[in-house]
């Protein structure tokens, strides 16, 4: 009978055994740890960025009850694009199927007197735009209806809170200079996601219907501009919504039939059917990609290892002579195998930690093509 005890003596030799084993040849390990560790890398990267895609969903409140509005010029070959000012004005004034309607006007800024002057990206909105997608501050309140055209104010996330402001507790109230002119911040979001707002979203401020660059002329000709979006009334349905959108694109085109969009007709779209809908097909070919690579390393290890273990034959024919068991023998391959496994697991889980951060990143630049033609 062997004791615990001794149990745990013998395999702790055999683990400084198998260490002592794979330093003796530096190669192999090397080779073996970074096959490993690429693929478990990579396809660490993409679940993650899967995983904040298709399976955590939209931190808003009753995500599926927001509806994305769309403008399409079909005589043009132009869908999905933004909808014009004069246009969201007319549905925001005639529509009866939202409780909720709101606009961004997608925008960087220039931030200056926090250190070095930086762009910052983010956007110009409704007062109530954040209340339509039902994100709630961490601290301070959203934007007041009084403040939409006239006040410079600004939101921020709490990333630009903690990492630009050093999470100063008396954030609000204080000022910041966008684009040369000093905002006074009211209110500080929890980090949003990039699948909706982009990578490196961090501020937001009131005034949605000025362009830089544009006279309000020339930008209530019917240019498409804003990212529109609704919140349904409790027990109105999607297809209630859509129902309704003929009679007022009617409407736009009877009293604006000199706007640039006259002959546009609007659409809708779930957030999240709207985020993930054209990127599911290549993300799930992507994840079987990167699985198939690590079915490929595993299967190059487990190689490379075979023939490492072939190579020891006279080495376990000595330890057998000399009265060592089967078990034994198969337990010290099992430990240099462990070993293995457990030095590409970490450096794979470095390797993933540069990556997640740059797949996102992207990843939204591919769903934003869209967004990039609207103007």
């Amino acid at each position: 009978m062997i004791f615990p005890d001794c149990k745990s003596k013998i395999a702790m030799t055999d683990l400084r055994f198998a260490i002592r084993q794979l330093l003796k040849s530096p190669a192999f390990t090397l080779l073996a740890v970074l096959t490993l560790a690429l693929g478990i890398g990579l396809n660490t990267a993409i679940f993650s960025l899967i995983n904040d895609l298709f399976l955590r969903g939209l931190p808003f409140k009753e995500p599926g009850r927001v509806l994305h509005m769309y403008s399409n010029a079909k005589p043009r070959n132009l869908v999905e694009i933004a909808v014009s000012a004069p246009r969201y004005q007319l549905y925001r004034d005639g529509q009866t199927v939202f409780e909720g309607f709101g606009a961004e006007n997608i925008l960087a800024f220039t931030l200056t007197g926090l250190g070095d002057p930086v762009q910052l990206f983010g956007g110009k909105v409704t007062a109530n735009y954040f209340d339509v997608l039902g994100v709630r501050p961490i601290r301070g309140r959203n934007f007041l209806p009084e403040e939409e055209e006239t006040a410079d104010v600004a939101m921020v996330t709490e990333n630009f809170w903690q990492k630009r402001m050093g999470g100063d507790a008396n954030v609000i109230g204080r000022s910041i200079t966008l684009d040369g002119v000093p905002h006074t911040i009211v209110g500080v979001l929890p980090n949003l996601p990039f699948s909706w707002t982009g990578p490196n979203a961090e501020v937001w401020t009131t005034r949605p219907f000025v362009i830089p660059g544009f006279s309000y002329e020339r930008m209530m000709r019917g240019t498409g501009f804003l990212r529109v979006v609704g919140r349904l009334k409790p027990g109105m349905t999607l297809e209630q919504a859509r129902a309704a959108l003929p009679s007022l694109d009617e409407s736009y085109h009877t009293q604006y039939p000199d706007k640039i969009d006259s002959s546009s007709t609007m659409s809708l779209k779930t957030l999240p059917e709207d985020v993930t809908g054209n990127l599911r097909p290549a993300f799930a070919t992507l994840l079987a990609a990167v699985a198939f690579v690590l079915l490929i390393a595993c299967s190059n290890v487990a190689n490379l290892l075979l023939v490492r273990f072939t190579g020891r034959r006279r080495e376990i024919a000595l330890r057998m002579a000399l009265g060592a068991s089967r078990a034994s023998v198969l337990r010290l391959f099992i430990f240099e195998s462990l070993l293995v496994s457990v030095l590409a697991g970490v450096v794979g889980a470095a390797l993933a930690g540069q990556l997640v951060p740059l797949v996102p990143k992207m990843a939204a630049d591919f769903s934003s093509v869209r967004s990039r033609n609207w103007r």
